[in-house]
């Protein structure tokens, strides 16, 4: 039987330590669109390639599909900030 308790504090790291919510918020409101854009143009270069184009069309539907996955990432990070920003504010009224 483990003993161990998992909310035990193993490193360093303040008790209160938090993540720089500005510069998460910054950085997402910067890469939705970068990322949504990139998405978008490789996804129209997929399907305006030939067999014989280089880079080939799995290679831009992948880039599509990354860049896809990383919108998505960076927008649901933004949400999870809003929350966060929110909590805080209600916890000081």
């Amino acid at each position: 039987m483990d003993n161990r308790d998992p909310r035990r504090r193993s490193g360093t790291e303040p008790v209160t330590a938090q993540s720089d919510l500005p510069l998460r918020q910054l950085l997402s409101t910067i890469f939705i669109p970068v990322f949504a854009a990139a998405t978008v143009l490789f996804a129209i270069w997929a399907g305006n390639s030939t067999s014989g184009s280089s880079p080939g069309r799995p290679a831009l539907i992948t880039l599509a599909v990354v860049c896809g996955v990383l919108t998505l990432i960076a927008f649901l990070d933004l949400l999870i900030i809003r929350r966060r920003r929110r909590e805080v504010r209600a916890a000081r009224r």
